[in-house]
């Protein structure tokens, strides 16, 4: 593919709002992630909750899309002046050629939950002020954004569960390579909810203390929230230090409805598309930032897909013990960690992490250090086996 420029990015987390929030807790190994105190939920669990949420308020012409899904949208959209930056860009393209692509898995949902507590007691229907369509729809959270700045290009959401806001990156760059659009807002945004936080533990897929990838003694994730955001655009001459992103790789194993192939199979196959996509070998990845769950199945897929590709030589970390699971958020997430971890020659550490387990054999890094990176992969894998690996680098 041909690479793109992210002109903007920007991440809201657990670990803080904005990029100096986040590559300041990374560098200490600091984590994010709290005892669950959210809303009624009563599980023995540790989740990763944004500050301030619930104090946010949306303006008064958007106010049909009030939910805590858009709040935290809004309040992403609005930091490391990210706005400005998408408003400069319809400057210069035009409403019609800014495009919107964004991932979420649950979307609104709580705002459904939170109406289902006020069903009328005879009739059992839902309150007159509940709007499914602009908040609990998965749509909501791209039309809120295309409303919010008034474009009038092309709009998606994509929903695949884990890899939707890795998977809006390959989704920008084909309308972009088909001069549809010459630039795109991407990114993910999810929320807490209790659909999420009950239907994880139901599966038993959820820890009783901080979720620790790729340790031997790993027992399960902490579900977080988080936003983050890119802005893409053509970069036919990138200034030096510029974070680009070079490739994109997709995959569909659909081996099982919550469960990787145990050879990792396809993510295996992502990997190995996002390199073919940029023209590149496993020997030019300086890091990888892993999809890591700290599930016992899920790392152990994703290691020996990386183990067959990359053996132990390149640098490898979830971050996932600082921000918690961030569900369809976790690759726009990432994908900004991973533009932090280029421009300030910084690998990632991973929180929580004590003891890699010796039975995946690839070069996990516990702590933070530096190092000179120039290309890096990440990965996100979702349910039903829906795969995306990014590939992101500096311009020289």
């Amino acid at each position: 593919m041909t690479p793109l420029l992210l002109s903007a990015y920007t991440a809201t987390t657990c670990l803080g709002r904005g990029l100096d929030a986040t590559r300041l807790a990374l560098r200490a190994g600091r984590s994010g992630l709290a005892r669950c105190a959210f809303e009624t939920v009563e599980l023995d669990t540790w989740i990763g909750e944004v500050a301030g949420v619930d104090d946010e308020t949306l303006p008064a012409a958007l106010a049909d899309y009030d939910c805590r899904n858009n709040r935290l949208t809004w309040m992403g959209l609005e930091t490391d002046g990210f706005g400005d930056r998408v408003r400069e860009a319809v400057a210069r393209y035009g409403r019609a050629r800014v495009g919107v692509f964004l991932g979420t898995s649950t979307s609104g949902i709580l705002q459904t939950e939170l109406a289902y507590r006020r069903r009328d007691p005879a009739t059992g229907a839902l309150p007159a002020d509940f709007n499914y369509r602009t908040t609990h729809n998965s749509f909501s959270l791209a039309e809120f954004t295309r409303a919010y700045f008034g474009l009038e290009g092309m709009a998606m959401t994509i929903s695949t569960a884990c890899s939707s806001s890795a998977k809006v990156f390959a989704a920008a760059a084909r309308q972009i390579e088909l001069g549809l659009i010459d630039a795109a807002v991407v990114g993910g945004v999810d929320t807490l909810c209790l659909t999420t936080l009950y239907g994880f533990a139901s599966l038993q897929l959820t820890s009783p203390r901080p979720c620790r990838p790729y340790d031997a003694a790993r027992d399960g994730i902490s579900i977080g929230e988080g936003a983050g955001f890119a802005l893409l655009e053509r970069a036919p001459a990138p200034p030096p230090g510029a974070v680009l992103l070079l490739g994109a790789g997709e995959s569909s194993d659909a081996y099982h409805m919550s469960s990787p192939h145990p050879e990792g199979l396809g993510a295996k196959r992502a990997m190995e598309a996002a390199l073919k996509s940029a023209g590149l070998a496993p020997a030019d990845i300086d890091y990888i930032n892993l999809h890591g769950t700290a599930t016992p199945a899920n790392d152990a897929a994703e290691g020996r897909a990386v183990a067959a590709l990359f053996g132990d030589r390149v640098p490898c970390s979830s971050t996932k013990g600082a921000t918690g699971h961030t569900l369809g958020a976790a690759g726009a997430v990432e994908a900004a960690i991973c533009a932090l971890a280029l421009t300030d020659g910084v690998l990632p550490g991973s929180p929580g992490t004590a003891a890699p387990d010796p039975a995946i054999p690839i070069g996990y890094v516990i702590e933070s250090r530096a190092a000179a990176l120039r290309r890096v992969l990440s990965n996100s894998f979702g349910f039903g086996g829906s795969n995306c690996s990014l590939i992101f680098g500096v311009a020289a």
